[in-house]
C-alpha cells in the first residue's frame, strides 16, 4: 500500500484552518501534518476546550483528509537555545512573556510537554519538531572550542529534553527532531550523540528531511541507514548547491530566495535531492508513515508547487518488491 502523501502547513500558517484543508485536499494530498501556529492547531485551545479536536477531526473528515503528525518546531527551537530577541517573533505571547531568557526556555519546554498531551488528546502518536542548541554558536572552532564547551551543550539537551520525554512516554507519543542546522544535532554524528546524550530512549527520534543534508554535503541515505530504527517521520523536501565562485555555503549573511546564495531550497523535484534512492532506503528499513512534503521554494508560486509536489512524490513512491526478480530461475532448476 503507497504511504499517505501529506502537506505540512507550517509554511501556509498566514492561511486559516478551514481554508488550509480545503486547499490541500484540493491539491490532492492524503493528508495534512498540522503546524502549531496559526490557527493549525493551537496547543492551548486543544487542552483548554472539550469540543476544539473533535471540531479539528470534523474538518478533515470533512476533507478526506488524515493527520498522523503534529509539528512544534518553533516553541521546540526555544528549549534549548540562548533567547534573543528573533524568538519573539516566532513563540505564542504565552511562552514569550517578558521575555527573561531562563523564563522562555522553561515556559518553552513546558509548551512541548503540552504539545504531547495535546497531541495524545487529538489522536496522533508523533510530534515533530526542533530542539534549538545552545552551542550552535560554536560550529567554528575559533577561538578554539574546549571540548568540555559541546560536552555541556548535550549535558544540557539531557538536563531539559528528559522531563519533556517522559510525558511523552506518559501519552505515548513520540517526538521526532528534524536534523537541521541551529538544532542540538545537525548531521549524523550529533544526532547519534543526541541519542546518546538521552540513553536511546525509545520517545526520541527523527523526522528525515533530507534538504537540510545534501547542501552540508551529507548523503541522505546514509542517515536513513544510521538510523534505521528511529525514522519517525518523512519530509520530502529538496535543495540546491548554487556554489559559482562568489558564493559561499555559509551564505554571506543573504537571506532564502536571494539568486547570490551558495545553496537554497527547491520544490520537490528540482533539485539536488536523490528521491529514488532515498524511497528504496525507506522501503528497507519498512518506514510506513507519511511523506509529507514541506514545500519551500522562493522561486514558485506556492499553489503551483504544492500541488505539483504531490503529484510527483505519489509518483516516486513505490513498495518493495515480495519476490526475488530471479526467483523463477530457481523454481526452473
Amino acid at each position: 500500500m503507497p504511504r499517505p502523501v501529506t502537506l505540512f502547513t507550517g509554511q501556509w500558517a498566514d492561511l486559516p484552518i478551514n481554508e488550509m484543508a480545503a486547499m490541500t485536499a484540493d491539491f490532492g494530498y492524503d493528508g495534512i501534518e498540522l503546524a502549531c501556529w496559526g490557527d493549525h492547531f493551537e496547543v492551548d485551545r486543544a487542552l483548554a476546550e472539550d469540543d476544539y479536536c473533535d471540531k479539528h477531526h470534523a474538518l478533515l473528515e470533512k476533507n478526506n483528509l488524515q493527520c498522523r503528525a503534529i509539528s512544534a518546531h518553533l516553541v521546540g527551537q526555544a528549549v534549548l537555545d540562548n533567547i534573543d530577541e528573533r524568538h519573539q517573533a516566532i513563540l505564542p505571547d504565552y511562552v514569550w512573556g517578558d521575555g527573561d531568557p531562563a523564563g522562555v526556555n522553561q515556559r518553552a519546554a513546558e509548551e512541548l510537554a503540552n504539545t504531547a498531551r495535546a497531541a495524545q488528546k487529538f489522536g496522533v502518536d508523533v510530534v515533530n519538531g526542533f530542539t534549538g542548541s545552545s552551542i550552535w554558536h560554536l560550529l567554528y572552532s575559533f577561538p578554539p572550542v574546549p571540548q568540555k564547551m559541546i560536552d555541556a551543550g548535550f549535558e544540557l539537551l539531557a538536563e531539559r529534553f528528559n522531563p519533556i520525554l517522559d510525558v511523552f512516554g506518559q501519552c505515548g507519543v513520540r517526538f521526532a527532531l528534524e536534523v537541521h542546522p541551529t538544532e542540538i544535532a545537525f548531521d549524523i554524528h550529533t544526532a547519534q550523540k543526541a541519542l546518546e546524550a538521552l540513553d536511546h530512549r525509545p520517545e526520541f527520534g527523527f523526522n528525515f528531511d533530507p534538504s537540510h543534508l545534501i547542501w552540508q554535503g551529507i548523503d541522505p541515505v546514509e542517515f536513513i541507514r544510521a538510523f534505521p530504527d528511529r525514522i519517525y517521520h518523512v519530509h520530502i523536501k529538496d535543495a540546491i548547491v548554487t556554489l559559482d565562485g562568489k558564493s559561499g555555503i555559509n551564505c554571506s549573511h543573504l537571506n532564502f530566495g536571494d539568486p547570490r546564495r551558495g545553496w537554497d531550497f527547491r520544490s520537490p523535484g528540482r533539485g539536488g535531492v536523490n528521491f529514488e534512492e532515498i524511497i528504496r532506503a525507506l522501503n528497507v528499513i519498512d518506514y510506513q508513515g507519511p511523506l509529507s512534503i514541506e514545500w519551500e521554494d522562493s522561486g514558485m508560486e506556492r499553489t503551483f508547487g504544492a500541488r505539483e509536489a504531490c503529484a510527483f512524490t505519489k509518483k516516486l513512491d513505490f513498495s518493495p518488491s515480495n519476490v526475488a526478480f530471479d526467483a523463477a530461475f530457481d523454481e526452473a532448476s
